[in-house]
């Protein structure tokens, strides 16, 4: 089971966008790296080709580690993440605030 699920609330805490919270959109499991909304935004140039007659400029969210993202509870809080077991079931729960996530 893995601390950061798609679909969680993540705060960058270190890079270009530090300080910004976005959702985990998906994750890149054998580089370690997590894509979010809104963070790490790139531009990439696109040539014309024989297909596309005209040259495109395509926005995207490049991949950020995973060391460099934390997860974030609803007021806000970032926290690290421990696990507990309720009914022979491993279930994540918020340090901090222990606070239980799905």
């Amino acid at each position: 089971m893995e601390k950061i699920k798609v679909g969680d609330n993540v705060k960058v805490i270190q890079g270009d966008d530090k300080g910004k919270i976005g959702k985990v959109k998906s994750i890149l499991r054998n580089k370690g790296k997590v894509i979010v909304e809104g963070i790490n935004s790139k531009i990439k140039h696109v040539k014309p080709s024989q297909k596309d007659k005209v040259g495109k400029i395509i926005n995207f969210n490049a991949p950020i580690h995973i060391s460099n993202v934390m997860l974030c509870s609803q007021a806000g809080l970032i926290s690290k993440v421990s696990f507990i077991i309720k009914n022979d079931k491993k279930i994540r729960v918020l340090r901090k605030t222990n606070e239980l996530l799905q």
